[in-house]
C-alpha cells in the first residue's frame, strides 16, 4: 500500500482534457489536417494522437508521415504542417469550457500553493491561450513543447526545492502517467481515451479531485 503524503508541496496539471475540454477539438483537427487522405490513415492518424496524447503535435506530425503515410517531410514541411494545425485549433481551445470541478478547485488551491502548468502544447501557444482566457494568475509557471514534460517537471522541482513524492501531476494521458512515473510525483489520472494501468482509477473530471488528494494525504 502507497505511504501517505506527509504534505502537498505543489501540483502539476495538464491542460488539454484536465482543465480545458478541448481534446475533441484537437482530435478533430487532426481528422482536418489528414483529410486528403484514406479514411484508413486518417484513422490511424487519429488513433496514434489519441495514445499519445501529451506530446507535441509536431511529434505527430513527423510521426503520420514517416511510420504511416510512408513519406516524410522536412523539417520546414513538419513546422508548415504545425502551423496549420495551430490555425485549425487556437481560437476553438481558448472557447472551450472547463473540465467540470476545474475552475472551482483551481479557485480554492492555487493560491494555497505552488501550482504549475505542464502541456504537450508549443509553448508560446499556450501562454497565448491562456492569456486569452485570463486564468495565468492560477500558475507559478505555465510550459510546454518542444521541451518534454519529464525535463519540465525535473526543473521545476529543483528549482523549487521541492519533492518529488509530495507532489502530484494531474493528467489524461499515458505521456502524463509515465512523466509523473519518472520523475517520482503522485499521479490522478483524467478520464480520457486511454486505458491506464490498473493502479490508475481516473477520475471522470475534476470534481472529485480535492477528496482524492485529500485521501493521499489527509492533511491536505
Amino acid at each position: 500500500m502507497t505511504k501517505p503524503m506527509q504534505s502537498v508541496e505543489a501540483l502539476f496539471f495538464d491542460f488539454d482534457g484536465v482543465l480545458v475540454d478541448s481534446t475533441h477539438t484537437k482530435k478533430k483537427a487532426f481528422e482536418t489536417l489528414f483529410k486528403d487522405f484514406s479514411d484508413e490513415i486518417i484513422k490511424a492518424v487519429v488513433h496514434y494522437h489519441v495514445l499519445h496524447g501529451g506530446i507535441s503535435r509536431v511529434v505527430k506530425i513527423r510521426h503520420a508521415h514517416e511510420n504511416i503515410i510512408k513519406e516524410p517531410l522536412t523539417e520546414k514541411e513538419v513546422m508548415e504542417w504545425a502551423g496549420r494545425y495551430s490555425d485549425l485549433v487556437v481560437q476553438d481551445v481558448v472557447r472551450a469550457p472547463w473540465i467540470k470541478g476545474a475552475k472551482g478547485f483551481l479557485d480554492a488551491y492555487a493560491s494555497k500553493l505552488p501550482v504549475f502548468m505542464v502541456s504537450g502544447t508549443p509553448e508560446p501557444e499556450l501562454k497565448y491561450i491562456v492569456d486569452q482566457r485570463k486564468i495565468g494568475h492560477y500558475f507559478k509557471e505555465i510550459l510546454g513543447s518542444p521541451v518534454k514534460k519529464t525535463e519540465h517537471i525535473r526543473r521545476l522541482l529543483e528549482k523549487h526545492s521541492l519533492t518529488a513524492k509530495q507532489c502530484v501531476f494531474i493528467g489524461d494521458a499515458l505521456t502524463d502517467y509515465n512523466a509523473a512515473l519518472e520523475t517520482g510525483l503522485r499521479f490522478i489520472g483524467i478520464q480520457g481515451e486511454v486505458n491506464f494501468p490498473d493502479t490508475v482509477k481516473p477520475l471522470p473530471d475534476c470534481q472529485g479531485l480535492e477528496s482524492t488528494i485529500k485521501k493521499m494525504c489527509p492533511a491536505f
